[in-house]
Parts: structure tokens; sequence; C-alpha cells
């Protein structure tokens, strides 16, 4: 068995070829060509947390794995991940356990790289400035990931402490060579984007319709049970797409209160979802219909999208020698 720490991962996996991958994956997911069930936790009540299970087989990728997944909301600021997991690989002919991967740099990375394939198919073609909303990993794999579908000159980035705020503002600078500034509220950094990325574990919605510009693409990864990050409005007149109909519109803990609150409070209908991801890839579903039009990508993450990482990872581990091989 193949075993790959976090920075191997992080070498190895290449965004931009995972954003090809993801929306071939998305295809399959689409099309029924994929098996992923709804994922499973276990409750750890006392800590506000759980262990998720999300398996997947991707016939395209040639990749059989699940990933375990811990969601522990009050590592934050602990110097330890809020997400941390590892994926396990098996042999998609024999079912023999084949490699052991870190599932947190797959997590954070594969979750920015799907906003972005979301922007590439939704955000306008001329989209500029960047409002990034949280201060996060998902925070800097998305200001990293959206530079490389749209001509971004500008990124503005808010959180609930300006002084992260500030801190990955100056970190982004040295990495991106365009314009990042820490600005004071979500709203002030919302003002005149083009897109918008919700990384926050927010009770309270960070995406308010009115703070939002004409043809600004919305992407919200953050989860929180109780709350979420787009309020009413923007989820009635946006144009809204997901990864899986299935999966968002599930009860917790797979699907997106988000969407599912505004349903329950009569808001919108099931029926509001525009298109999955893949819809969109394969084009039997249209994308953005104007250029005033708001669109909005909700993401709760799915098996597949870890799975075209997988393949990824270990197609270039194999390559370059990299990582260790044990015996069970």
């Amino acid at each position: 068995m193949l075993v790959l720490t976090h920075a191997q991962v992080e070498t190895l996996l290449d965004v931009d070829a995972l954003i090809d991958a993801l929306a071939a994956a998305m295809a399959d997911l689409s099309a029924g060509r994929a098996s992923v069930p709804d994922r499973v936790a276990a409750l750890v009540p006392e800590q506000e947390g759980f262990l998720a299970a999300m398996p997947g087989f991707v016939p395209s990728s040639g990749v059989l794995m699940t990933k375990l997944v811990s969601l522990f909301p009050r590592n934050a600021g602990t110097g330890l991940p809020t997400h941390q997991a590892i994926i396990a690989a098996f042999d998609p002919h024999t079912g023999a356990p084949v490699a052991l991967l870190d599932g947190t740099a797959i997590t954070a990375i594969r979750t920015g790289a799907c906003s972005a394939l979301s922007a590439r198919l939704l955000a306008r073609e001329d989209a500029s400035v960047l409002a990034i909303l949280g201060t996060g990993v998902q925070a800097r794999s998305h200001a990293q990931a959206m530079c490389r579908v749209r001509p971004i000159r500008q990124i503005r980035i808010a959180g609930r402490d300006p002084a992260k705020a500030a801190l990955l503002a100056a970190e982004l600078s040295a990495a991106l060579d365009i314009d990042i500034e820490a600005v004071p509220s979500y709203r002030d950094a919302l003002n005149g984007a083009d897109i918008a990325c919700a990384t926050t574990h927010a009770a309270d919605p960070v995406i308010r319709r009115p703070w939002l510009t004409a043809g600004v693409h919305v992407t919200s990864v953050g989860y929180n049970r109780a709350g979420r990050e787009l309020d009413d409005a923007t989820v009635a007149e946006a144009l809204i797409c997901v990864e899986s109909r299935q999966a968002a519109l599930a009860p917790f803990p797979t699907g997106s209160n988000d969407l599912l609150i505004p349903i329950r409070d009569g808001v919108i209908t099931a029926d509001h979802v525009h298109a999955e991801l893949g819809e969109l890839v394969a084009g039997t579903k249209p994308g953005r219909s104007t250029p005033a039009q708001i669109t909005v990508y909700k993401s709760v993450g799915v098996a597949v999208q870890d799975a075209a990482a997988v393949a990824l990872v270990l197609a270039a581990a194999h390559q370059q020698d990299i990582g260790e091989q044990i015996t069970l």
C-alpha cells in the first residue's frame, strides 16, 4: 500500500489538471455513471463535531475510494484544522487496498478547484474583482484557484477577525501579483465584486442580496449545522447550481441549509435548483442567460471530487516515485 503525506499530496496535485478532471467527474455524476452514496456521520455532540464517511466509485477515473473526514468547528483558532481527513483507495478490479492518502489537503484543494470550475461555467468572462469571505484554508484555496479561470485583478478579503484578514491578504499578496487588500466588512468586500466566495462557518448569512452587484457569481462552500451563508433573497433571485440535487437537498449530514431552509419556509421549491455542474459541463442545461444575472454555486462536497483528485495524485506519485510503500 502506498502512503502519501499532506506535503506530498500538495506537491503532487496540479490544480489546473484538477479543474479539468473535476469537469469530467461532475459530468459522470450527473449522467449516473458514478456510484456516490450520501455520506453518513457519527456525531460528537459535546464538541459540536462529527466524523463522516464518503465512499465513491468513478469508472472513468478508475478510482474506488472512501474519505473519512471530521468537522470540529471548535478547532478554529487553535492551530488545528476544522476539517481533517484521510482517504483510502482500493483496486476497483479486486477490492484490495492500494493507497492511504492525507485527505485534508485534497479536501481543501478540490473544493476550491470545483468552485473555480463553477466560475469557468457561470461567471462572466471579464470577471476581475474577487471577494473572499472568510480567512481559513478554504479562503486561501479559493483565492488561488479563481485566478486560474478568470482575469482577476483585485481581491478583497473580509472575515470576523480583521487581523486574520490582514494576514491572509499579506500572504496572498506575496504569492499572487495582483492587488489584494483586507476590508472591514463582508459588505465592503462584496461591493462591486464580480465573483464572491463564501468560505465561512457563519450562523447568519454573509451573502445578502442588497450587497450584491448585478452579474456576480457567488460560490458558497461553508457549512454550519445551525446556520447558513446565503440569505433567502439571494437564493430566490439567483440561478442556483449544485454538484448533485440529491446531495444538496438531502437531510443532515449531506444537504445544505442554504437551500433546505428556504424550501422549508416556502421561499423556493426544490425545482428552483437550476442545474448540476455536470449538466452544465455536458451542455444538457444552460448556464448564465444574461450579463446581469446573479448565479450561485452551492457546494456540499461529493466523493467524485475526491476521486478525481486521488486519480491525479496517485498517477503523479507513481510517475515521480514519491511515497512510502507499506504492508498491512
